[in-house]
């Protein structure tokens, strides 16, 4: 994601890293490369003026001229504005619950869902519902979009998936939006349900009609929070659509879809300077679990190339269970590493969500890896062929001869050549593994291997 304005803003970098020294015509320089960047990147230019203003304010009083590493100086300051940008440190205030200003347990809380038609609020509703059953949330899914066709019946899909309660307009019933949610509100009450995410219809443009309703559905909710969905791809369209969603029926924060399609960055940078509303989450693929907490500090880190190892370990520790990590370290150490540990962790990785994303996360990765290099990577087809061996062959991959190969070939559509591909990368890997996990008391000695001393 965003992978064309990183690569455009370490370009940027270019005028000014490495330098003991660095001028204004330096600073001048690297600001207006960023500026187009942004330009490009489909920013709003009200915001775009005044995130170069301020960097080359700061950038020429003093804090970079004078400093012993300006270049690293530079892109601090860049790094803290355009987290500024995207709506300060993130730190959800005290008492909520991702960022949500939510009743505790004992009350019902009220979540109103809305945007345009095709901006994703369905999937996001069922996204948020997920997200809050691992916080300790007890959700309702109430189908208030009584206008698209079968909206009721995707939301109840979707809800099935998460093993989460859906309430829906009674069969026959006249349409009306508020009775589905005093419905839903009478069902969470009975029901010691605690919150109640509520999607409502959209249209392709904000009109009298979808106004009227919304009000009249949020003077009944009284919703804890409003959400509007929108979609990232719109780029700085999404500012001006939260804008008027804002004026219109009220808004409290934004949820932006195809976050993980998103490569220029538009929409997040412009939403909180033109709309005062925070970005709360992100959707960033099509699974249920892709979805994330905004936080304008990490994505900052990710649009330099500086990645975001928080959210990677905190991903991993959602999937990784604690125990079986520990066991992988003795078998990496003892090198007893098998091919079905190896399909473990292929699957681990798959759990966590997209690989390009995670690797979007990784320091000095990031914007640099296209799909053809994900590719190459061949976990899709590691996964395939392990599938196809034995029990005994996954535990002991020497036993795996040129005749063993050639079955696992044909039971895996692959070729010979490929087995063999992952034999010898899995070889390589298990020595890389013992060295590590040796390493594994010595930071001094992994910062030599990996050539960071």
């Amino acid at each position: 994601m965003l992978e064309k304005l990183t690569n455009k803003i370490q370009d940027a970098f270019k005028f000014v890293a490495g330098k003991s020294t660095i001028t204004e015509k330096n600073i001048s320089d690297a600001v207006d490369a960023i500026k187009m960047a942004l330009l490009e990147a489909d920013v709003n230019l009200r915001v775009v003026r005044r995130f170069v203003n301020s960097t080359i304010e700061e950038a020429r009083g003093g804090r970079v001229l004078r400093s012993v590493n300006p270049g690293e100086q530079f892109v601090k300051i860049v790094h803290d504005k355009l987290t500024a940008f995207l709506g300060g440190d993130g730190t959800p205030p005290a008492g909520t619950v991702a960022g949500l200003k939510l009743k505790g347990p004992d009350a019902v809380s009220v979540i109103l869902m809305l945007g345009l038609q095709g901006s994703g609020k369905t999937t996001s509703s069922a996204k948020l519902a997920a997200r809050l059953k691992k916080q300790g949330r007890k959700p309702l899914l109430a189908a208030c979009d009584l206008a698209r066709p079968a909206a009721a019946e995707q939301l109840a899909v979707l809800a099935a998936q998460i093993e989460t309660p859906v309430c829906r307009a009674d069969a026959g019933a006249a349409a009306d939006v508020c009775a589905v949610f005093r419905n839903a509100l009478h069902f969470a009450e009975t029901n010691g349900l605690d919150t109640i995410i509520v999607d409502t219809a959209g249209r392709l443009q904000i009109d009298e009609g979808l106004v009227a309703e919304l009000v009249r559905l949020r003077d009944v909710a009284k919703p804890d929070e409003l959400l509007l969905v929108a979609d990232s791809m719109t780029g700085q369209s999404a500012a001006d659509i939260a804008k008027t969603f804002d004026e219109k029926v009220g808004l409290t924060g934004v949820i932006l879809t195809k976050f993980d399609s998103d490569t220029r960055g538009g929409a997040a940078l412009s939403l909180k300077t033109v709309t005062g509303k925070a970005l709360k989450f992100v959707g960033t693929g099509e699974k249920l679990a892709d979805f994330e907490v905004f936080h304008p500090e990490r994505f900052a880190g990710r649009i330099l190339g500086m990645g975001d190892v928080v959210s990677l370990v905190e991903k991993a520790q959602e999937v990784i269970d604690r125990d079986e990590a520990l066991n992988l370290q003795k078998k990496m150490a003892k090198e007893t590493f098998s091919l079905e540990d190896y399909l473990r962790q292929i699957r681990a990785v798959k759990k966590m969500g997209n690989l390009k994303g995670m690797l979007d996360m990784m320091p000095g990765i990031a914007g640099k890896l296209t799909e053809d290099d994900l590719e190459k990577a061949e976990l899709k087809t590691h996964e395939v062929i392990i599938q196809s061996m034995t029990k005994k062959e996954r535990a002991n991959h020497l036993i795996i001869g040129p005749s063993r190969r050639a079955r696992i070939a044909r039971g895996s559509g692959t070729s010979v050549g490929e087995v063999a591909r992952l034999l010898k990368r899995f070889e390589k890997m298990r020595t890389m593994m013992k060295k590590v996990a040796k390493m594994g008391d010595n930071p001094a000695a992994m910062q030599k291997m990996f050539g960071m001393g």
